[in-house]
């Protein structure tokens, strides 16, 4: 009996990457691509995608797992948990955030992080890096030494008061991207403006969930988005602004593209399926589960968003998953109390929903191609942080992280979902696609009804510089 030609034949796939849709089988050795064709010899496991749509499996790129909270908050989702989650959602790697707290070395935060996740995850895994005390040790030892060994992006505040860096200290960070030819991630907002709102409204005695968004209006991410332009432009260096939300702060990264300056955008579900309406229209406490940041819009700020996917504003599409139980004391009732919306734990659940939502709505409700919902969820957020082509699509090389499509409708609710929290904010919404099966380097990781473990396996991945732009002189390769 002659061996079989692959460990794996994915049979009769509908092939979609981010440039094609092709028919062929794949296979499979090793936990990579090493063939497509039509016809190809039998494997020692076979799989029939029956015609259906085969997709890279999803990267999400901006998600927060077991990240340290001042207590007694804590995050539902674990390394363990928050990776099954992603994997019965189509996602088969994620990018959380090692976190500096202020007066830590950015080193023992990504030790910290490391032991949080040896052992528990899932899927693949690498980390962004959270810079908030750029201290002369930082900057000038650590960061470029941590971007070096594949830590080759990072995140910079420009609000919350225990991440947040003023201009200067932003200004410093960039210097030391453009260096090493890391990729910054911005969240911009303005924290004195909305410090100042804040203490306005709870004067007022307006401190409901739904205040959260008449703290932040969209001005004060406008504002943010181009004075973080304006200082990457100073320094001359990409940047990434992540979550944004609406047309103001859509018209600053026109603007800045328009006149040359590589600038790069993210945004997530909430912009597109959630409003500000939904953090309530009452004083109800229920509308914490929305509460995040920047704030949902309204409903032309949402076509703003789905343009942006389609004309190229965004590179991105990310969760921004930050699991928060509702009715938990650690969670978005601290100490297990309704507090006022200053205090409510900021993020909402997604790392399950991302992609069945945006293959719902965007490719199958015709609001955008099957390979631009490709682009946005796999293949560009693993080239802006140093992953393709291991990660992000279907070709001989890659790894065999794939997902067969089962195009059904049903209704969304909690229940179906295999993270930490309980709740969605998306409870009751239509969808019309779920994976009918995950592969995470060649293994089963769900098949359309089951998860199937594969705790600790896993990798951690060292990233290598982005690969959007060229790469600068000097910097990492």
């Amino acid at each position: 009996m002659n061996p079989a030609a692959f460990d794996l034949v994915l049979r009769n796939a509908r092939v979609a990457t981010a440039s094609d849709s092709f028919d062929a089988d794949i296979g499979i050795t090793g936990g990579r691509i090493v063939q497509l064709g039509l016809g190809l010899p039998q494997g020692a496991r076979e799989i029939d995608a029956a015609g259906r749509v085969v997709t890279p499996g999803g990267v999400d790129a901006h998600c927060h797992l077991d990240q340290p909270m001042p207590a007694p908050v804590r995050m539902a989702d674990d390394f363990d948990s928050g990776t099954r989650a992603a994997a019965c959602g189509g996602t088969t790697t994620v990018i959380p955030f090692a976190a500096q707290e202020k007066g830590q070395s950015l080193r023992a935060a990504v030790a910290d992080y490391h032991h949080r996740a040896e052992g528990r995850a899932h899927v693949d895994y690498a980390f962004h890096l959270i810079v908030s005390d750029p201290t002369p040790q930082v900057l000038n030892e650590e960061l470029p030494a941590l971007i070096r060994e594949g830590y080759s992006s990072f995140k910079i505040y420009m609000t919350y008061d225990d991440l947040k860096l003023d201009d200067g200290q932003i200004l410093d960070v960039l210097a030391v991207a453009r260096e090493q030819g890391a990729m910054a991630m911005i969240h911009a907002e303005n924290a004195d403006c909305i410090e100042w709102l804040t203490r306005r409204l709870e004067a007022a005695g307006r401190t409901a969930p739904r205040f959260h968004a008449h703290a932040r209006p969209m001005l004060v991410e406008r504002e943010a988005t181009h004075r973080a332009i304006s200082l990457a432009e100073l320094v001359d260096v990409p940047i990434l602004i992540v979550h944004v939300s609406g047309r103001e702060a859509v018209e600053q990264i026109r603007w800045a593209r328009a006149h040359g300056l590589k600038v790069f955008a993210e945004t997530c579900p909430q912009y597109l399926f959630l409003t500000a309406a939904d953090l309530g229209i009452d004083d109800s406490y229920q509308g914490a589960k929305c509460v995040c940041s920047p704030p949902p819009r309204d409903a032309s700020n949402q076509q703003v968003i789905w343009d942006g996917l389609n004309d190229g504003t965004f590179t991105v599409f990310s969760s921004d998953h930050a699991p928060f139980r509702y009715d938990a004391p650690e969670g978005k009732k601290p100490a297990g109390e309704e507090v006022a919306f200053r205090h409510i734990p900021n993020g909402i659940p997604g790392i399950e929903t991302r992609l069945p939502l945006l293959y719902s709505e965007g490719v199958l409700g015709g609001r955008m191609t099957l390979n631009r919902f490709v682009e946005l969820t796999a293949t560009g957020p693993a080239k802006a942080y140093g992953l393709h082509p291991r990660k992000g699509t279907i070709a001989v090389g890659s790894d065999a992280d794939l997902v067969i499509w089962e195009e059904r409708e049903f209704v969304l609710e909690n229940r179906h979902l295999h993270h930490a929290v309980d709740y969605t904010p998306y409870e009751g919404q239509t969808l019309r696609a779920w994976p009918a099966l995950t592969l995470a380097r060649g293994d089963v990781v769900w098949d359309g009804t089951n998860f199937h473990p594969r705790r600790g396996r896993g990798r951690f991945l060292p990233c290598a510089a982005p690969s959007l732009l060229p790469s600068r002189q000097g910097a990492i390769r």
